[in-house]
């Protein structure tokens, strides 16, 4: 049994949803990038982009990772590393950009709006 935690972003608003068997099951083997449809979280109409998110212990998705493997990279700038000074590069640890049994959180974002506002839909869960 695969539980996730879904932070939905709709412009400056974000909502969040846990979710649990059968719907967990739509997004495992999906990529950062990809595309998902509402109907999987009863938001019909809408369209959800996966940005992101992170596993079991607090690392971060990396989109250019294949698979769900946990690396550490030589990284200079970007998400999961701010250097303290110019030039400054160091190794730290993240997770595939495929979504597995692993992943606690995933970021999603509207790419496409349905009839009904999205904050009504996800009042009423």
């Amino acid at each position: 049994m695969v539980d996730f935690k879904l932070v939905i972003s709709e412009a400056a608003k974000s909502y969040a949803r846990g979710v649990g068997d059968p719907q967990s099951a739509g997004f495992l083997g999906k990529r950062i990038g990809e595309s998902v449809g509402g109907e999987l979280l009863g938001l019909g109409g809408y369209t959800l982009k996966i940005t992101g998110g992170t596993d079991k212990s607090g690392f971060a998705l990396r989109p250019e990772v294949p698979g769900s493997r946990q690396v550490r990279i030589f990284v200079g700038e970007g998400f999961g590393f701010h250097p303290e000074r110019r030039g400054m590069r160091k190794r730290r640890t993240f997770r595939g950009g495929a979504i597995s049994e692993d992943t606690v959180q995933i970021n999603l974002v509207v790419e496409q709006k349905g009839p009904k506002p999205l904050s009504e839909l996800l009042a009423a869960a």
